[in-house]
């Protein structure tokens, strides 16, 4: 049984941040672990959340508790996502770091910091934490566009200026990769650019005029999951391509049924094989 441990934001009522992943990641034959960094009853995009951030010595006993189960070699992937306290950064990073010890786990950093019209969302030291704590700790990252500029001062309007940021950005990072999220792909799509020593591909589908939060959450999951699936490994191009038309899917799932949340515990759409086109680029080395 391989395991995935989760350490970010848990929103009851809402399919987003560490609840949205530890379902995707179920669906994918995963045994979930979640650290709770807040304890929210919904997305604070929706109004007040109910309950609040959890508190960093109660964040580093959860993860006593959980490395008191000696599942470290049995986790195969690590995912960290919102933090709303600079301690919880750093008892995240010395967690990653004995994980470390004991297996080989593939270590994705989704570094939710903020998006754009909305700017920084979370505390500036905490911001700072996570840059100087876990980029070094990744394998992989997955910045949306703006977090992509503000990790690296750039603006990153255009492609070549976040295929530039990326670069820049990817030195910063363990394992040299970095998967931009909501990248310019042309009229009428939306684009994920993956950007490594390995080269530089351009994934896009169609854009979503108002999708339901959460996106970017199911996105990291659901490329982790696939760099790591239990029923076998993908290789990075087929990763991402899957990632993209998994989400693409489930939009289209919750648009469908005329929600606002995406529906991440029903076997429709299948994770594993999306439907939705993805157009696949290559932009060079």
């Amino acid at each position: 049984m391989s395991y995935a441990l989760i350490l970010s934001s848990y929103v009851a009522a809402s399919r987003v941040g560490g609840m949205a992943q530890a379902l995707a990641l179920a669906r994918l034959g995963f045994e979930p672990v979640l650290a709770p960094t807040v304890l929210f009853g919904r997305h604070p995009g929706l109004g007040p959340p109910g309950g609040g951030a959890v508190d960093p010595a109660l964040f580093r006993g959860v993860l006593a508790g959980i490395a008191a189960r000696e599942l470290g070699p049995r986790i195969t992937l690590g995912i960290t996502g919102y933090f709303a306290h600079p301690d919880q950064v750093r008892a995240a990073a010395e967690a990653l770091d004995a994980l470390r010890e004991q297996s080989r786990a593939l270590v994705l950093v989704d570094p939710v910091l903020g998006d754009e019209g909305k700017g920084l969302y979370v505390k500036p030291e905490v911001a700072a934490a996570l840059a100087a704590e876990l980029l070094p700790r990744a394998d992989l990252i997955t910045p949306n566009l703006w977090e992509l500029g503000h990790l690296t001062g750039r603006p990153v309007e255009t492609e070549d200026q976040a295929l530039a940021a990326a670069r820049a950005l990817s030195a910063r990072v363990a394992g040299g990769r970095v998967v931009v999220t909501s990248a310019p792909a042309g009229p009428g799509r939306t684009g994920v650019l993956d950007v490594s020593d390995a080269g530089v591909w351009r994934f896009s589908h169609g854009r979503v005029t108002h999708a339901p939060h959460g996106v970017g959450d199911l996105f990291s999951a659901l490329l982790g999951g696939a760099l790591t699936d239990p029923a076998g490994p993908v290789d990075g191009e087929t990763a991402v391509r899957r990632a993209v038309g998994g989400v693409a899917d489930a939009l289209d799932a919750a648009l469908a049924r005329g929600r606002d949340d995406l529906e991440l515990a029903a076997a429709d759409p299948d994770l594993r094989a999306p439907l939705a086109p993805v157009q696949v680029e290559t932009l060079g080395a």
